[in-house]
Order: structure tokens, then sequence, then C-alpha cells
């Protein structure tokens, strides 16, 4: 539930819910607006009968939350929230672009990419050096290597970096060499890693699983914000559906509903969620209209050559020209570009 203060109340009359909260043994959430205060309470609610809450000094009425999601829920915190990672924030106003290579394959080419989309308006490296790959034979990342060059790319550049971990060894590492850590589709719904992200205390992009309801992709954000970790960023990236012609479905609807749903900033991965390098620019377009607050896309030096997702990356001058016309877009939705 939330107890929602009266516009009007003092910080001791606060203070005095939370202490009436945390000493049933439940779990207060301080949500301070611009012009109420709302304290969300997580745990056995049945502790806190009879204690009359609403009856308290400064407290204006108590909202049941029907939902299994509590501290990212909006209901919690009304007010958007602008996740801030390295030099770069993510969230209303601003517009955040991510891009780099599927996986990272060699030093040269990282430094290379790096450069170009840093040239093009990122303000963030993406990079895979852990791949979990539907074949044990494909490509599986350089990790610790791969790792490394990310962070002589950030050091090089002043990108922050953000590489997809797949395990609690991959997540021990590469917190030690990135400003974000991502946590993919295929294990979205890993809670043991999940809530092992929550504790490492570093930003997390959290991508919708193949098949998740939104619900779903809720409560696994829910997972990581209930060990004490705020700063996530949710990621659409396509649903697996019935139609073939691209890669997976894009639930561009996703977009509005997580805005009604959760405070947390939303991204889309066109790239992934096509699987065609034709169909990004539009999708992309789509997306900021709908109110995404940036994009992750695939780009390499040389997508024939890449090692992997070849067919989903652009090249740089495709990628400098997405940006370009994504300008009108951005100050369209309110949003500042590359800032």
């Amino acid at each position: 539930m939330i107890i929602i203060m009266k516009p009007n109340a003092s910080a001791e009359a606060v203070s005095r819910v939370k202490h009436l909260i945390e000493s049933n043994g439940l779990t207060a959430h301080l949500s301070e607006g611009t012009e109420v205060t709302i304290v969300g309470v997580v745990g056995d609610k049945t502790k806190l009968q009879g204690a009359n809450i609403e009856m308290m000094d400064g407290v204006d009425k108590i909202v049941a939350v029907t939902e299994s999601y509590k501290v990212v829920n909006k209901k919690f915190h009304p007010e958007d929230s602008v996740i801030t990672v390295g030099n770069a924030k993510i969230g209303p106003g601003h517009l955040t672009m991510m891009a780099g290579p599927c996986a990272i394959e060699n030093h040269d080419m990282l430094l290379e990419t790096a450069y170009a989309v840093k040239k093009a308006g990122a303000q963030f490296l993406r990079g895979g050096a852990y791949k979990p790959r539907t074949s044990p034979y494909a490509f599986q990342g350089l990790e610790e290597e791969g790792l490394q060059y990310m962070k002589e790319a950030r050091e090089a550049t002043g990108l922050n970096v953000v590489c997809e971990v797949t395990s609690l060894r991959a997540l021990e590492t590469a917190v030690k060499y990135v400003d974000m850590i991502q946590i993919g589709a295929r294990n979205m719904q890993n809670f043991e890693l999940l809530k092992e992200a929550g504790k490492a205390g570093i930003p997390v992009l959290l991508k919708r699983g193949l098949c998740a309801t939104i619900d779903e992709w809720l409560n696994a954000a829910e997972y990581i914000a209930s060990e004490g970790n705020p700063s996530i960023v949710l990621c659409e990236r396509g649903i697996r559906t019935y139609e073939t012609a691209t890669r997976n479905t894009l639930d561009i609807s996703a977009i509005p509903v997580i805005r009604s749903k959760s405070h947390l900033p939303i991204i889309v991965d066109p790239s992934h969620a096509t699987g065609v390098r034709a169909y990004i620019e539009p999708i992309s377009k789509a997306a900021l209209a709908v109110g995404a607050d940036g994009l992750i896309v695939e780009v390499h030096p040389c997508p024939s050559c890449a090692l992997s997702d070849g067919p989903q990356s652009l090249t740089f001058e495709q990628f400098e020209q997405l940006t370009e016309q994504l300008q009108p877009y951005a100050k369209l939705s309110g949003r500042v570009f590359n800032e």
C-alpha cells in the first residue's frame, strides 16, 4: 500500500509515519514530490492492522497497491525517474543513444567504432564481451579481454560503456570495467542474477524477455530494485510472435504502457527488434514518437564481416545519418539530444 501525505505535512509527520512502518518490521520508501510526499509500504501489511495510520497527523489517505511490483511502481513514485550513468542522464528531457557492435571482436575494431559513434552523437558505447548464443559453437565473446578494451575505449573517448553479463562471475568481473551492466532477454528471469545485480550497486539496463509480459518484466526489475539498486533502465527489444518478416516483433505499445505503470526510463532496441538494418530508421522514429527515452543500436565498421548480427548492424555512415534524422523527433518530444 501507499500512504499519501497532505500537501502541508511536516517533515516530523512524515518521520512519524516512517517510524511506525519500520517499527513493525516493514520497509518504507519515501517519494518526495513537488507537492506531496508518498510513503510506500513493502511487507506484510497485516502487521499494521489497528495502527489507524489514516488518523495520524499529516496523512491524507491510504491507497492499496494491487500489483506485485512495488518499488518500480508509479504509484510509489509518481514522478518519472532520471537515471545518471557516468556523465549521461537517461529519462525525461534527454535522448540517450547507445551504439556499438553486438560482439567485441578485437581491440582495433572496438576503438574504431567508439570514435565513430562518439562523433555521430552517441553517449554510450555498447559491446558484447559475454555472448549468450543459440548455438554452443557460435562465437561466445572475449570475456575479460573484451571488457579491458571497453575500459580503454571509455578512457580514449569519454563515452560511457555498457556490456551484457550472463552469470555471477561475469557480473563480478564487469563491474570493474564498465559504467552500466545489461541483463539480456534470455536472463530477464534469471532471478539469482537479478538479485546480484541489485546488490552490485551499478546501473542496470534490463531487456524484456523474448516471451515476457509487461508485468513479468516489471517484476524482474523489482528483483533488482528490492536489493537496493534503483538505477534501472528498461529496454524493449521485441517479443516472439508468429510473424517471421522480422527477427522479433517490436511491441511499440509497451512504451506508453510502461509510462503508465512505472517511473523507470525505457529505451528501445530497434536492431534486435527487426534484425534488418533497413527497418532501424523507421522503428527508431516511431519509438521516439511514442515516448522512448533513447535507443540502443548495433553499429559495426564492416557489418558483412561481423562475427555476430551483421544483417542488423549499421555502418558508421548509416548511424551518423540516423542520428541526424532523429534530431527533429527529439525536439518534438521535448528531449535534448546529445547532452
